[in-house]
């Protein structure tokens, strides 16, 4: 009779594959010696989370063990499976079976403690607790000079005067504290998730000189920061959180949600009762990637998907560069005409149909 193997063998056999496990699911990464770099467990583009592509089966140093320097988060390869999946374990267990080509087990499996690699929420609610108003900070000065000025009061951003900066495997140096831009990730009913964190210099001119000035906190998958809206079944999906507030500038009644990266784009969980959905798709290869996932899970629940596509990168650098006008009209004929006519707007309030 064959044994079936164990949560603690399916982890051992993921790590004994541990190169292919990273290129299949953290394909965004890439290979640095005996670690593989990536910017987190859901496949996010940075280097702030490492995996041992080598080392003993067990204990210290394990091949497949790995760990994010941003969050402190860490655990095995079968927890970024349950990540992957929002830690639904039986999913994550059946991925892991058929990424290891073994049969389904006659007796189902019991469920795995939540790792701590999921248990980063708390400290995402605290540091949003820690947060204060933006008004008069250098946090304020970073959205003027993004051409966001109208997002100073937004409930979903706060400042942090000294937020922890703690390196990274690729960047070796002491732990350094910055001012920083704190956006609040939410599920559905508003609950706090994560957090974003934006690191600024000094006088807000500008992103803190770093290697990687923006990382995520908590349960990401699935969660964004959300901008209300007035409008019940119309929403404005994109990838960074000045991308999205720079159309909530010109479209201030329809809700907005940034997922944070392409990977989480295309992972969003969409309101119920949704009827149209606006993708700001960046233009590079993950944001397509991401707003293609997002369009298809859309489209199959019912949802009538449309692209907003930017005249140059990404919809911010057009606000920098044509000012809210021009954005408007390089806007409208992406909108459906009933939309433009009722939601579209220029900086000083005027419709853009006028």
């Amino acid at each position: 009779m064959t044994t079936r193997p164990t949560l603690a063998d399916l982890s051992r056999q993921l790590a004994d594959r541990a190169e292919a496990f990273c290129r299949r699911y953290l394909s965004n990464g890439y290979r640095s010696g005996r670690f593989w770099c990536v910017g987190d467990a859901y496949n996010s583009e940075g280097a702030s989370m490492y995996v041992r592509l080598t080392g003993p089966s067990t204990g210290k140093g394990a091949r497949g063990k790995w760990t994010d320097a941003a969050t402190g988060e860490h655990g095995d390869l079968l927890d970024v499976i349950a990540l992957q999946n929002g830690n639904r374990w039986k999913e994550a267990l059946a991925e892991a079976r058929a990424f290891l080509s073994l049969p389904e087990p006659a007796v189902p499996e019991p469920a795995r403690n939540v790792s701590p690699a999921s248990d980063t929420t708390e400290s995402a609610r605290r540091l949003w607790g820690y947060g204060r108003s933006i008004a008069g900070t250098p946090a304020a000065a970073y959205l003027r000079s993004r051409g966001l000025e109208h997002a100073v009061g937004e409930p979903s951003l706060r400042f942090h005067p000294r937020c922890l900066y703690r390196p990274s495997q690729k960047e070796p140096g002491p732990d350094t504290w910055h001012p920083a831009l704190i956006a609040r990730i939410t599920d559905l009913s508003g609950a706090v998730m994560g957090v974003s964190r934006t690191w600024l210099a000094p006088d807000g001119r500008g992103k803190a000189a770093l290697r990687d000035p923006r990382r995520g906190l908590g349960q990401q998958l699935g969660h964004g920061v959300r901008f209300r809206g007035t409008v019940p079944d119309l929403m404005v999906a994109g990838e960074g959180v000045e991308t999205v507030l720079s159309l909530k500038l010109l479209l201030p009644a329809v809700p907005h949600v940034a997922g944070l990266s392409g990977g989480h784009l295309g992972a969003l969980i969409l309101p119920p009762g949704l009827r149209h959905l606006y993708i700001a798709r960046d233009a590079d290869p993950a944001g397509e990637r991401g707003a293609a996932i997002l369009r298809a899970r859309a489209e199959a629940a019912g949802v009538l998907v449309s692209y907003l596509d930017p005249r140059e990168d990404d919809h911010n650098r057009d606000l920098c560069h044509l000012g809210p006008r021009d954005l408007a009209l390089h806007l409208a004929p992406q909108l459906d005409p009933n939309h433009a006519v009722a939601h579209l707007r220029f900086e000083d309030g005027e419709a853009a149909a006028a």
